[in-house]
């Protein structure tokens, strides 16, 4: 899944409000907020989980999300900046739970 996008509208929407949902920057928090929307929105990217989860490094939560059994797969994908430049990021989609 190769997938050249960039977050509408709708979708950032989605993600602010799971911010406002759940605030505070904790690292406990930002797993949460990662989780949320992967599961509400069906996956996440580096850049999403950035920009609108106000997440420093989602990889190192996703890390902890598996570390807890969560079986969350990385797909890369291209993604276009505010600035109209693209990237190669990683999008995160949860595939179940272990334990």
């Amino acid at each position: 899944m190769n997938q050249n996008k960039r977050t509408d509208a709708k979708r950032a929407t989605a993600l602010k409000n799971i911010w406002k949902k759940i605030p505070g920057n904790d690292s406990a928090t930002q797993c949460q907020r990662v989780l949320a929307a992967i599961r509400e929105l069906g996956s996440v990217s580096t850049f999403e989980a950035s920009r609108f989860l106000d997440i420093y490094h989602p990889p190192a939560r996703v890390l902890t999300l598996r570390r807890n059994g969560h079986r969350i797969e990385t797909v890369w994908c291209d993604e276009q900046t505010e600035n109209g430049e693209w990237h190669r990021v990683a999008r995160y989609v949860l595939r179940g739970r272990t334990r």
